[in-house]
């Protein structure tokens, strides 16, 4: 029984600098274990590092590139401001300077020209149904796998404008936006894409063969200090906050998920403390991101992926209930 690799990639916007920096550590520590990978998920900023990963670009020239072109890609100017009533009307950022880098990272490519198989997350916001009682906004999960809802003719780098358009950070693009909303965490959709018995995957594998790396751009110690009871909030206190619980939620629920259904020698997520809170914009951090990925302990994640990931076979059966 062979083994079936998944590396799953979370969003985080300048945050993807510690990715970048994790992967190339462990592609340093254990070489050759990226060429073994079968399938790359991501989302938002992870989304553009597995399109580049999948492209043939290494952890080191895609940390290099967050590093070169952060500061461009979030640029808020005076006058973009101005115009946009400090994110009341409009994006905070263009998307201009975003397109430019993902055109270094991937090129003009089509998601089947890639060389490997990707799930991208985005959220549609129309699915244009002809029928009316199913026209409706949805999760829609990009990817290159043969079969009827193949994506492959898609450009890759529209895919990564698409899965990268976060909600007031940039403009929607064809109708879609961030996949952040949905599954900011991709872990879990990419587990279920490989199992789906629909999809045209050789060989698909069985669960216990499934090996799945999970990195999280950072994990910020967030909380709500109070010692009532309950909080009578409404909008104008929560506003703030429920989109981060709603991102940090949805990432916990994918890892609970996976780790319940693969356990420790199946499944393994890597994810460092954040001791004060970075925001996705904050590319003046991308110095002290990269101090956080190379002096975070990654021990545990090395010896999981010499005795898990490399194994040739699964080494147990699944036994029927």
């Amino acid at each position: 029984m062979a083994i079936y690799r998944i590396l799953a990639l979370d969003g985080g916007g300048v945050r993807g600098t510690l990715t970048a920096t994790i992967l190339r550590r462990l592609s340093e520590q254990v070489p050759g274990w990226l060429d073994e990978v079968d399938l790359i998920a991501g989302t938002s900023t992870g989304g553009i590092l597995a399109l580049g990963l999948a492209r043939g670009l290494t952890p080191a020239e895609l940390q290099e590139l967050y590093c070169d072109n952060c500061a461009e890609v979030f640029d808020d100017s005076w006058l973009d401001n101005i115009l946009d009533l400090g994110q009341v009307v409009g994006a905070q950022f263009s998307n201009k300077n975003l397109a430019k880098m993902i055109d270094k990272v991937i090129g003009p490519v089509r998601l089947d020209e890639l060389k490997k198989r990707v799930l991208i997350s985005a959220f549609d916001l129309d699915n244009e149904a002809e029928e009316a009682l199913e026209r409706s906004w949805k999760p829609k999960f990009f990817h290159n796998f043969p079969g009827e809802d193949s994506d492959g003719h898609y450009l890759a780098r529209d895919v990564a404008l698409y899965t990268s358009a976060a909600p007031s950070y940039f403009p929607a693009v064809d109708g879609y936006i961030d996949g952040g909303v949905v599954a900011n965490n991709p872990s879990m959709a990419a587990l279920a894409q490989v199992l789906d018995y629909r999809a045209d995957i050789p060989e698909r594998p069985l669960l216990n063969e499934v090996r799945l790396l999970s990195v999280g751009t950072g994990k910020p110690l967030n909380f709500i200090h109070t010692r009532r009871k309950y909080l009578d909030w409404g909008y104008a206190h929560w506003v703030k906050p429920i989109l981060d619980i709603m991102m940090d939620g949805s990432m916990g629920l994918a890892d609970f998920q996976c780790q319940q259904l693969l356990g420790r020698h199946q499944y393994l997520r890597i994810n460092p403390v954040l001791t004060e809170a970075i925001g996705l914009a904050a590319y003046k951090k991308v110095d002290e991101l990269m101090h956080i990925g190379e002096t975070c302990d990654l021990t545990e994640a090395v010896e999981w992926l010499e005795n898990s990931w490399m194994e040739t076979e699964a080494l147990f059966e699944l036994v029927p209930a």
